[in-house]
């Protein structure tokens, strides 16, 4: 069994540069092959236009070769943060690579000819959270490893402040939105469905033609109502300048590609009104995508929660900027606050316009003004078992959330002509369907009942029966239940606002409970709890056990990545913490001792979890500050330790025989090794791309050191 390490974007590419040799060298003795696939942004988007390509510049479909490997048992893929592009997002690799000479064509917004709409076609397969669906083809099992959450406990990170009279607060709508009117049906039989539109003169237009649905699954629709999302909007906008809180949009435009971007530029325009009709510009890309020459007032607005107080860059710049599993976490660690344009920390009003899930965070931020911060070294941990295969839940990542041109109705017609959801639209709203299929959430219900097996925490089920989506899962998760040995295990279902109190409880008594939760969900929790218990998501172990009998292990979240990546740009210094990855690579190892009956990999794991615990144990992991130790020199340490760990092991002496001399050279060389990785630090280094980066020169950046390499090739 191979291993599949896929290179990616930004930071992680980068951080791949430095771990991937030392992989494939320490992987070579137990006869495990690695291999890379690039599913970067840049490599996707080239990917989608072979006929543009001169040959030397071809690039394979990797996405789509890694979704076919994820449906059979040989899959084992290390999944690395990407880039889940918004449109500005993709518009700039787009010039970049035209400027590196790839003949790739513009991204067309408004497409009129069908050479136009066939190109956008092509760039809607990339944007959003377009690789996810394709490899998840597995629901998620993510948790801080025991010796993670040991050593947080032991090294506590900081937390601000909270103080009861905090009037930082959720503000969320209450009617007009997706959850308030959402409909869900389950499909009894096998067939096809289509989306259609029926306008008020009975004009009937195709919004997607016939797609196959399963016996079983799950249908959803609902709808984003721009008058009542635009006033509420407006009330919001009102009452922080009133009340003198920061404003701030929180939203996931990356994930929901098709809604959230709009819902974004709606929050502009409310707050800009002065930019609607702002020629050669869509408000859906934000402030920073205004045409130079434009210029915007804040007299009379309230002031703006910002992204960068130092470059100027609001909340509202660009949509990919304030993604709000990550931005919410972040807030509530720092005193439930965000940042002014002085760079002076302040009470913010957190504009969630859809309520689905937006009790998550006014619960937390509650407990947090009743109790005060979370103390990491007290708390207990929260793993997560998250809804996500086969495309479950991928809300706003498909082809299935529209716009709506003019008024009349939007609906879900079957094969034989019955409307199985249908709602009133007028022009500006946007609706969209949802499927989840009935194998993934059995296997889901059946994952969960296995980790509370394991653990002996309680399982809470979020799902609530006054929700429709909700109501249908749970017909299907009590018939599985009463499937499964449940005996001695607690087995809980509350909704949202119940399970996050809960749940927040126990943690401060410093017990543990799993959470299972769709996908939506699952990206909130497995970044807001985390954060707070850990002090960051890239620290989790998430392993996806494939339906089909694969594995894929991803490596955590990469919502800080462009940071790093202008830190290293501009300073030579890369922050990219690549523990995530560490802990993928021993689970993945574990996996190939499992299926090839292959011992000297299972010996390779074990030594590189305690390797792991060596590194966290003496702070190896890499410092925010230029001069001192970088993710180059953490992942030197992680070879030292490991290449210790396995001359020292007693159960395979001739491969503890193999790596002495490594571990001799590794330590001899340390002060050398450590002093060239350092020297290089303090100065610009020239990447040849942000999206698309020249691998050689990210290569000789990345290896520095002259002896490690050596070291190393010299092992081989």
């Amino acid at each position: 069994m191979k291993i599949i390490y896929t290179y990616t974007d930004e930071a992680p590419a980068l951080a791949t540069g430095s771990l991937l040799p030392i992989l494939q060298t320490f992987a070579s003795p137990a006869g495990v092959e690695v291999e890379t696939r690039d599913i970067s942004l840049a490599g996707r988007i080239l990917a989608q236009f072979p006929d543009r390509l001169r040959a030397e510049q071809f690039t394979p479909d990797a996405l789509t070769e890694l979704g076919e490997l994820a449906k059979t048992p040989e899959a084992n893929i290390i999944k690395l943060p990407n880039i889940s592009a918004s449109v500005p997002q993709l518009k700039a690799a787009i010039a970049e690579l035209q400027g590196q000479g790839y003949d790739v064509p513009d991204y067309p917004d408004d497409p009129h000819t069908a050479e136009q709409q066939e190109t956008r076609e092509r760039y809607d397969r990339v944007k959003g959270s377009a690789v996810n669906p394709v490899l998840r083809q597995g629901n998620s099992d993510r948790r801080a490893p025991a010796s993670v959450k040991a050593y947080a406990r032991k090294h506590p990170h900081t937390m601000g402040p909270w103080s009861p009279q905090s009037r930082s607060h959720v503000a969320t709508m209450a009617d007009g939105d997706f959850r308030a009117t959402e409909l869900s049906v389950t499909v009894p039989e096998a067939t096809t469905v289509r989306i259609e539109h029926v306008a008020e003169d009975g004009t009937v237009t195709s919004l997607k033609a016939d797609f196959p649905v399963q016996a079983g699954e799950v249908l959803d629709g609902s709808v984003m109502r721009v008058a009542a999302l635009r006033a509420f909007f407006a009330g919001q906008v009102r009452e922080a300048l009133d009340s003198g809180l920061l404003y701030s949009v929180h939203l996931k435009a990356t994930m929901m590609k098709v809604s959230d971007p709009i819902i974004f530029g709606h929050a502009v325009t409310t707050f800009f009104p002065e930019l609607e009709g702002t020629p050669a510009w869509s408000p859906n890309d934000g402030l920073g995508a205004l045409p130079a020459g434009v210029e915007v007032s804040f007299e009379g607005k309230p002031a703006l929660a910002m992204v960068d107080s130092d470059r100027g860059i609001t909340n509202l710049h660009v949509p990919s900027d304030v993604i709000v599993d990550a931005s919410m976490p972040a807030a509530i660690r720092a005193s439930g606050q965000m940042w002014n344009a002085r760079g002076i920390q302040q009470d913010t009003k957190f504009v969630i316009p859809d309520h689905t899930y937006a009790a998550l965070y006014a619960e937390t931020i509650e407990d947090c003004r009743r109790n005060g911060a979370f103390d990491p070294a007290t708390m207990g941990t929260t793993p997560n078992v998250g809804l996500m295969a086969q495309a479950a839940e991928e809300y706003g990542s498909h082809d299935k959330t529209f716009e709506v041109g003019r008024p009349g109705v939007v609906r879900i017609v079957d094969a034989q002509g019955r409307a199985l959801i249908e709602h009133d639209v007028a022009a500006g709203d946007i609706w969209r369907a949802c499927q989840t299929k009935d194998a993934p959430i059995r296997d889901w219900v059946r994952l969960a009942v296995r980790r509370a097996g394991a653990t002996g925490a309680p399982a809470v089920f979020w799902l609530d029966e006054d929700r429709p989506h909700d109501r249908e899962l749970l017909v299907k998760v009590r018939d599985e239940l009463t499937r499964l040995d449940t005996k001695g295990l607690q087995i809980e279902v509350m909704p949202v606002a119940e399970a996050i109190r809960f749940t927040l409880a126990r943690a401060r008594a410093g017990q543990d409970t799993i959470s299972v939760t769709g996908n939506v969900l699952r990206d909130y929790l497995t970044d807001l709890f985390p954060i707070i218990e850990l002090g960051t998501s890239a620290k989790m172990l998430s392993i996806v056990p494939l339906m089909d009998g694969g594995g894929m292990f991803e490596t955590g979240a990469g919502g800080s990545a462009p940071k790093h990546v202008q830190q290293f740009v501009r300073e030579n210094h890369l922050r990219w913490d690549s523990l995530g990855e560490f802990l993928a690579l021993a689970v993945s190892l574990e996996l190939v001792a499992d299926r090839d009956a292959n011992q000297r990999a299972r010996l390779l794991a074990q030594a590189l979890d305690r390797a792991t615990g060596r590194v966290l144990e003496e702070r190896r992991s890499p410092s925010r500050r230029v001069g001192e130790l970088d993710n180059r020199g953490s992942h030197f340490y992680l070879a030292l330790h490991w290449a210790r760990e396995l001359a020292t092991q007693a159960d395979d002496r001739e491969l503890a025989a193999l790596f002495e001399p490594l571990a001799a050279g590794l330590a001899a060389r340390e002060l050398q090794i450590v002093s060239e990785l350092e020297a290089v630090q303090g100065r610009p280094v020239d990447i040849g791309g942000y999206y698309h980066p020249d691998l050689g020169l990210v290569d000789a950046a990345m290896r520095p050191s002259t002896t490690l390499n050596a070291t190393l090739a010299g092992f081989r």
